[in-house]
């Protein structure tokens, strides 16, 4: 699968060092070439001799030693690399990146190097959730590098928390995908709403809806992976930003709006994955309101209809909506590809057995402004974002 390819490995000092092993062997056996860069530190927990008989080549470590080739090493490791992926990510590798700090071959390497960088953190749960060191990996996602998330468990120190470096799967999985993902979306900026909102009573309650946003966020990361400038627009959600994505957090249906009038004329592609509330209070109470014994009641009023506002102003840009029912599917959500001037829907049953709110995976019936219907069946959610932009691609405009 992966003959031809090279793959540059930086492995940094953790006790994960060990699990790099598998990776190089797994890769390895997809015919890839792969080579090793140590940092001094993981040195002391995996031999560069168990790196070497796995993958078949020399292991750099120190970028003053004897040159093996007639060549700058960091330089030329730099400029071999089809993807670059250190794994473990230790806190201290993922500073330095995010600073700039070149002093050792790993670092000076991956700094060169224009290559798509995936790194797979490794630490202390602590450590993890220091603000410093997220700020670094925040930062390094809006630069556009690759995170495999670190998992969950009982970690070497005896905590138990996030910090366990991914298994070696799921970054084999994570570098299949960097390498033969089509960059199709390359050129095109893309606009997607995500989650909910909330429409504020009072200082403490609101009104909202089971959204969590999976569903726009994995378009995104798509999106993202496949060349596209993403922007997303998200209401509250728990979910993290997806690398290269630009993103706008929002809390009401108004608030939604207003960013994305303001995006749509920089965008060729509006998604609307968002579940917009429909109604708010009339006016919110600036205190918390006090329990009685007569009922509440409150005034709604309309939120904009934002989809129905963009299909207006459309022009030549292409723009796809969401719709969840609960009866009449197809009727329902044809009625608003037309009413909207849609280029199609994506419709969902909330009745459907894994689909909707909160799952991992979704079914969902695409239907375009001609009336052609398609049935996708139950697929991950990132897999059915892959459908929904491939359509999007496919669109030709006469």
């Amino acid at each position: 699968m992966l003959k031809g390819k090279k793959i540059v490995l930086g492995v940094s000092g953790g006790i994960a060092s060990y699990k790099a092993c598998e990776l190089v062997s797994r890769l390895k056996k997809l015919d890839a070439e792969v080579h090793v860069i140590m940092t001094d530190s993981a040195s002391k927990f995996v031999t560069p001799l168990t790196f070497q008989s796995l993958s078949l080549n020399q292991v750099s470590i120190d970028m003053f030693e004897a040159p093996k080739y007639w060549e700058i090493e960091h330089i030329s490791l730099a400029k071999l690399a089809d993807v670059f992926v250190i794994a473990p990510a230790t806190a201290n590798i993922i500073g330095k990146l995010a600073c700039g700090i070149a002093d050792d071959m790993l670092s000076i390497t991956a700094i060169a190097t224009k290559a798509q960088i995936i790194l797979a953190p490794a630490m202390n749960t602590n450590m993890y959730d220091n603000p410093v060191v997220q700020r670094n990996i925040k930062l390094l996602k809006e630069l556009g590098y690759g995170f495999v998330e670190p998992e969950e468990g009982r970690l070497a120190c005896g905590d138990v928390g996030k910090g366990k470096m991914a298994d070696p799967a799921v970054i084999e999985r994570a570098i299949i995908d960097a390498l033969s993902l089509k960059q199709d979306l390359a050129g095109k900026s893309i606009l997607v709403t995500a989650g909910p909102t909330r429409e504020a009573i009072d200082p403490v309650r609101f009104i909202s809806n089971h959204s969590t946003g999976k569903m726009g966020y994995a378009i995104a990361e798509r999106a993202s992976k496949r060349g596209a400038k993403v922007y997303l627009v998200s209401g509250p959600t728990n979910l993290e930003t997806p690398c290269g994505v630009t993103r706008f957090d929002v809390v009401s249906a108004k608030e939604m709006h207003s960013k994305v009038m303001e995006l749509f004329p920089e965008c060729d592609i509006a998604v609307k994955a968002a579940a917009v509330a429909d109604y708010a209070p009339e006016a919110a109470y600036s205190q918390k309101l006090k329990k009685s014994d007569d009922e509440l009641e409150l005034k709604l009023t309309k939120n904009p209809d934002i989809l129905y506002e963009l299909g207006k102003i459309k022009g030549d840009k292409i723009i796809v909506g969401f719709a969840m029912e609960t009866e009449k599917l197809i009727e329902n959500a044809a009625s608003k590809v037309r009413k909207k001037n849609l280029d199609f829907i994506v419709a969902n049953d909330l009745n459907e057995t894994g689909a909707g709110f909160a799952a991992d995976t979704n079914v969902v019936t695409l239907i375009d402004r001609d009336g052609n219907i398609e049935s996708i069946p139950l697929k991950k959610k990132h897999e059915v974002a892959d459908i929904i932009l491939d359509r999007i691609r496919d669109i030709k405009r006469t």
